[in-house]
C-alpha cells in the first residue's frame, strides 16, 4: 500500500510517498481502510522536529475516516465494513491504511461524510478538553474563541454554543467572519482591526469574558488578560513563541491562565469527549467544516497551507 513516509525531520518536502507492507492486526487491533486523512498543525510541528519528535522513519497523522477493513482477535466492538472515524492510531494515518487500537476507532454516523470525520480527532479533542476539561465552562457563561474560523476555532463553537455558552468568535476576513456567524457563534470580531477586543465592553455589558480559548498566545495573551471576567480563564491551545505579560492584570481579576495538550487527557476523558462527539455528529449540533481536500501525494503542500493561518476550516488529504 501506499503511505507518507518521514526518514528525518525537517521542511514539509522531507515527506515521501512509499510503498510499505499492509498492516496486520494483533489482539484488540483493527485495521481501518483510510478514505481520508485530517492534517493538522501538530502534524506539522512534529514533522519539523519541534514537537514530541519520534523515532524516524514514520508515517504522520493522527486523524482519518474510513472503514474498517479487518479486525483482530478479542476485537468486540468493531467489525469489517463499519465507518468510523480514527483518533489516534498505531502506525499514523497518511497512509492508504491504518492500524489502530480497538478503541483509537469511533463510529461514524451517518450523514457525516468521510472528510467530515477526518476533521473530528484533533481539533473537537482539542476543543472539548479546551472548553470543559480545562476551563471548565458551564451554561451561560461567555467564551471568546480566537480563530474561530479554523478547525479547532469551528469545533469550539459549535461546542460551545451546543453547551448553552454565550460564543464570541474572532476571523480575519469577511468570509472567515460569514462562517464563524454560519456555525453558531452569537457574535464575531476581526482579528485584523487595531482594537477588536475593546468592543467586548459592550457585548459584555463591561463585565469581560469568563473564558477565552487562545490559538497564538504569543500574539495575545498580555491582552487577553485584560478583557476578562472576574474569575475569568484563558486557556492556551496554541503558541508560536514567547510573550511578556503583566501578571498584575491577572491578579486584579483573580485571573487562571491554563495551558492544554490532547496528548494529557486519560482514557476516561478521551472516552467522555468522543461520546459527547457521538451524539452532536447525531443530533446535528456538531458539523465539521472542510474546505479543502487534497491528495495524500500532496502532503508537503497541505502542510505548508496548514500553518498559514488563512485556512477556513480543515485541510484533509485523500488516499
Amino acid at each position: 500500500m501506499k503511505a507518507i513516509r518521514v526518514r528525518e525531520f525537517g521542511e514539509p518536502e522531507v515527506m515521501r510517498l512509499e510503498d510499505v507492507p499492509e498492516p496486520v492486526p494483533g489482539a484488540g487491533e483493527v485495521v481501518v481502510s483510510l478514505h481520508a486523512v485530517g492534517v493538522n498543525p501538530v502534524d506539522a510541528y512534529i514533522r519539523a522536529g519541534w514537537y514530541r519528535p519520534g523515532k524516524l522513519p514514520y508515517t504522520p497523522g493522527l486523524d482519518g475516516a474510513g472503514v474498517i477493513a479487518a479486525v483482530g482477535p478479542d476485537v468486540k466492538h468493531r467489525k469489517e465494513g463499519q465507518r468510523v472515524y480514527v483518533a489516534r492510531s498505531l502506525s499514523g494515518t497518511y497512509a492508504e491504511k491504518v492500524l489502530c487500537k480497538e478503541f483509537q476507532t469511533h463510529p461514524l454516523p451517518e450523514g457525516i461524510s468521510f472528510g467530515q470525520g477526518a476533521a473530528i480527532g484533533v481539533p473537537y479533542g482539542a476543543a472539548f478538553r479546551a472548553l470543559f476539561q480545562r476551563g471548565r465552562a458551564v451554561a451561560g457563561e461567555t467564551v471568546l474563541v480566537h480563530g474561530a474560523s479554523g478547525g479547532v476555532g469551528i469545533a469550539a463553537v459549535q461546542l460551545a454554543r451546543a453547551a448553552g455558552l454565550r460564543v464570541i468568535g474572532t476571523a480575519g476576513t469577511n468570509e472567515g467572519k460569514t462562517l464563524v456567524l454560519a456555525v453558531g457563534a452569537h457574535h464575531v470580531l476581526n482579528h485584523s482591526q487595531d482594537g477588536y477586543l475593546e468592543q467586548l465592553q459592550e457585548l459584555t455589558c463591561g463585565r469581560g469574558v469568563d473564558i477565552i480559548l487562545e490559538m497564538l498566545a504569543n500574539v495575545n495573551l498580555d491582552r487577553d488578560l485584560g478583557v476578562l471576567a472576574t474569575g475569568g480563564r484563558v486557556v492556551v491551545i496554541g503558541s508560536r513563541g514567547r510573550i511578556e505579560i503583566d501578571p498584575r492584570t491577572a491578579m486584579s481579576r483573580e485571573a487562571s491562565i491554563l495551558g492544554m495538550t490532547l496528548y494529557n487527557a486519560s482514557e476516561g476523558e478521551q472516552a467522555s469527549m468522543h461520546a459527547a462527539f457521538g451524539e452532536g455528529l447525531a443530533n446535528g449540533t456538531l458539523r465539521p467544516v472542510v474546505s479543502r481536500e487534497l491528495p495524500l501525494a500532496e502532503a508537503a503542500s497541505a502542510h505548508h497551507a496548514v500553518l498559514e493561518g488563512s485556512t477556513l476550516g480543515k485541510i484533509v488529504l485523500l488516499p
